[in-house]
């Protein structure tokens, strides 16, 4: 339990655990009867070495893309009414142009570029950095370009400006992230409640016929553990007693609970339901279905997808694309 109880205290960031995810884990454990995967504990400290991987910091960051969205969106609109070509095609251009009204344009569009642009130009040069140019990359040049143009008309350059066209992408680009951001967090709240299912203690079955409550970090291989009715199933075992119906949808989906008997599988967390149950234990810590899981989704979020690269990749040849025709 006291892992169990790390793991709701310390919240580790994942990704969504996908359908595929939990049945592929299912599997295992049918055919294997013991999944193998990592300790909890060990998958935490791991995590607790990476700097950007707990909940903390993509709370964070969503905080920050919220705030230069909005903060670039009340920007964009006096770029929309200051931007000569929206006052043209409205036919209000001589109606509220004003001496100077180029250097406020160029101002607010340089606020809402530096501003708001801030976080695609820091993943730029952190790709550069990495010499791995993606997305990042792409975006910072479709900014950085109509901006530096944009400028340059401003301080005597023949063409056109399009600072309004800049500030409209860095706010999609902000919303986006934003958006993605607050996905993650709510894939790691599902994920949490997860690594909630699990009790605190277990009725185990003594030498003598007694009952004693335990911690679950007591409990081991081969141990006898009775489960009430409306009880949480506090580890993956085999049903030695008792038949009754167990609720198992948080962990492999299920509809409708299952009804057990002896011999059957049972895993941790899930919900007795009307029958009493005798089980010996068959999997706790890293040989639990749960664990497993929680393993199985920590390798995926650590694998980038075949969508991704291909993204990364696209994304590197529109930049080189853009950038040999321009």
């Amino acid at each position: 339990m006291k892992e169990h109880e790390h793991a709701t205290k310390n919240k580790p960031e994942t990704k969504p655990a996908h359908d595929e995810v939990a049945k592929k884990a299912y599997d295992i454990y049918l055919k294997e009867g013991r999944p193998q995967g990592r300790d909890v504990q060990n998958w935490l400290e791991a995590e607790a070495k990476m700097p950007h991987a707990g909940p903390d910091h993509h709370a964070y960051m969503a905080a920050d893309f919220r705030k230069r969205f909005w903060i670039s969106l009340v920007l964009t609109l006096p770029i929309l009414v200051l931007s000569p070509m929206l006052q043209t095609l409205v036919g209000l251009r001589e109606a509220i142009r004003f001496p100077g009204d180029l250097y406020v344009l160029f101002g607010l569009s340089s606020a809402v570029f530096w501003y708001g642009g801030w976080p695609f130009l820091k993943g730029f040069f952190e790709e550069l950095k990495s010499r791995r140019p993606g997305m990042m990359t792409l975006i910072s040049v479709a900014i950085a370009t109509p901006y530096l143009y944009s400028s340059a008309v401003v301080f005597g350059l023949t063409g056109k400006m399009f600072f309004w066209e800049l500030a409209s992408l860095i706010d999609i680009m902000l919303l986006g992230h934003w958006i993605e951001m607050k996905s993650v967090m709510g894939a790691s709240r599902a994920l949490e409640e997860l690594a909630k299912l699990m009790p605190s203690d277990a009725h185990k079955l003594m030498p003598d016929g007694s009952v004693k409550d335990v911690p679950l970090g007591e409990l081991a291989v081969n141990d006898k553990v009775l489960i009430k009715p409306g009880e949480k199933i506090p580890a993956d075992g085999v049903i030695v007693a008792g038949e009754s119906s167990v609720d198992e949808a948080m962990l492999t989906g299920e509809s409708t609970p299952v009804t057990k008997k002896t011999g059957a599988k049972v895993i941790g967390g899930s919900i007795n339901g009307e029958g009493s149950l005798t089980i010996e234990i068959k999997g706790t810590g890293k040989d639990s279905f749960l664990s497993q899981v929680i393993d199985l989704v920590k390798q995926a979020q650590e694998s980038k997808s075949k969508t991704q690269d291909l993204a990364n990749t696209a994304a590197l040849w529109l930049t080189i694309i853009a950038l040999g025709g321009a």
